[in-house]
């Protein structure tokens, strides 16, 4: 009995280091068909007495293209103009070198032509965009399949979610209590993650933003993303980009400007981390700021970019398995004890 209970874990062993190794290359677009999946499942339980669950499945996909998958493509096309932009505003023939040349030949004695030696690196770095072309083609290529895999994904999950979950709890070897409770402790995890920590980055990155458009500064939309995406980090957020941005309206003279953009990012953008987040996330999770920073940070090198969710949410739902193991632990030891009798 003890062999073949060893050759069948080997063999549970092998078979899920393969899927794995299938996973893997679409990690990113499966974690984010589980995201989707998970926001749009109250609408799933919502339509399915209503129509069908294939219809209603069908519906929320169709629902997932137009609410995420095309603003996301609509944002990625504007912030990479604005990126463009940011660059060719810097063109060498229009920069001026002379006092710098001249300033260096009088220190070293050496005579220097850096807007050539600065056009001379852009026509290198176009001849490795050039080279690096079949490989962004083949990037573009593996997008574009990812993208058809998440939203199949977010098709089954949506019609089938239930047949899993009901797998999932059958297939676990732990009691229908304790299960329940890791489930909801999961759940509440998850709400405070998407609720309490990317919502209010957006908001707070978005309201930062308005303050970018309304005082003039340049590619305020590709800034905007940046503080949205800074702002998923506790204690750091905005702040690194409208700092500078208030700088740099003193430096142009603008002071009216400046000191307007100042007192709206402090008191508008500081009351949207200091009051809504505590708010939201005390209503459904407590996670510590900490938990959420490490999360995130570790999550990019682990995960990708869908570290940025999922990396607090790993955090978190090792902190909701040692709860549920603290509670039903000595239950659990008393059950085991019965059964090898």
């Amino acid at each position: 009995m003890n062999l073949s209970r060893g050759y069948l874990l080997a063999l549970v062993a092998v078979f899920g280091a393969l899927s794995l190794i299938l996973v893997l290359p679409f990690l990113q677009y499966v974690l984010g068909a589980i995201l989707i999946a998970y926001i749009l499942y109250p609408l799933q339980k919502y339509l399915e007495p209503r129509t069908s669950p294939t219809i209603a499945a069908f519906a929320l996909v169709l629902l997932a293209i137009a609410g995420f998958v095309v603003p996301f493509l609509v944002v990625v096309i504007a912030i990479s103009g604005d990126a463009v932009a940011i660059l060719q505003e810097i063109d060498p023939e229009t920069l001026q070198f002379s006092q710098l040349e001249n300033r260096i030949q009088e220190t070293i004695g050496i005579e220097v032509n850096l807007a050539e030696q600065v056009a001379g690196s852009g026509q290198e770095i176009g001849r490795i965009v050039l080279e690096q072309s079949t490989s962004w083609f083949s990037t573009l290529t593996h997008a574009l399949v990812g993208l058809g895999v998440a939203l199949f994904l977010v098709y089954y999950l949506l019609r089938d979610g239930d047949e899993l979950l009901a797998w999932m709890r059958a297939t676990t070897p732990l009691p229908d209590a304790v299960q329940d409770d890791f489930y909801a402790e999961l759940d509440d995890v998850m709400s405070a993650v998407l609720v309490g920590h990317v919502l209010i980055a957006v908001i707070q990155g978005a309201l930062a933003g308005l303050g970018l458009f309304a005082t003039g500064i340049p590619n305020a939309g590709f800034w905007t993303f940046v503080m949205v995406i800074l702002s998923l980090i506790p204690l750091i957020g905005s702040f690194l980009v409208w700092a500078p941005a208030v700088v740099y309206l003193f430096a142009m003279g603008d002071v009216l400007l400046a000191v307007a953009l100042f007192a709206y990012s402090t008191v508008i953008v500081g009351i949207s981390d200091d009051y809504l987040r505590p708010i939201v996330v005390d209503r459904y999770a407590e996670l510590n700021p900490s938990v959420i920073i490490l999360g995130v940070l570790g999550g990019v090198y682990a995960f990708g970019i869908m570290g940025l969710f999922f990396g607090p949410v790993v955090l978190g739902a090792f902190k909701a398995t040692l709860n549920v193991m603290n509670e039903h632990y000595d239950r659990l030891g008393d059950e085991s004890s019965r059964s090898s009798r």
